[in-house]
């Protein structure tokens, strides 16, 4: 496939995601919850998740504004780790985080984020990086129980 042809398809998937979000809802019993925002561009991510007694995300929602990137980026983050286990979403969100940073990854971590792996080459635009890993430190900072400080609430 051309490169233009991939970049189109990137474009097309991100732009889907954005246009109708996986996952956009709020959740009736969320045990974990957390608002985030950037302050830089005013994205702002309210994630919610209910794990299960053994500790799987049994459900995701988010809500919340925001660029494309930011919103494509929650709805592929929370497709990809539904039905995961806590730990193995902790290590997704480190996966992401590292591979947006430009960060050598294997390919075992790429495809368990499924469509998420595409904003990879986010790395080339770093006033975006923020945008697309908010989710996946949401994610990360509920599975924790970590609170947002204040400039971040």
């Amino acid at each position: 496939m051309g490169l233009s042809k991939l970049s189109s398809l990137y474009r097309e998937v991100i732009l889907d995601h954005s246009d109708h979000p996986h996952h956009k809802h709020t959740l009736d019993a969320a045990t974990h919850t957390i608002t985030l925002k950037n302050p830089t561009c005013g994205d702002v991510i309210n994630l919610e998740i209910k794990l299960s007694a053994d500790e799987h995300i049994e459900d995701i929602g988010f809500t919340g504004e925001g660029c494309t990137i930011s919103q494509s980026s929650a709805s592929m983050m929370t497709d990809a780790v539904l039905g995961k286990s806590k730990e193995e979403a902790l290590h997704m969100a480190k996966a992401f985080s590292d591979m947006v940073m430009g960060k050598t990854h294997d390919q075992a971590d790429l495809d368990q984020l499924e469509d998420a792996a595409i904003l990879s080459s986010i790395m080339s635009f770093p006033a975006r990086i923020k945008c697309a890993t908010l989710s996946w430190w949401a994610l990360q900072r509920a599975l924790l129980n970590d609170k947002p400080s204040e400039e971040e609430e």
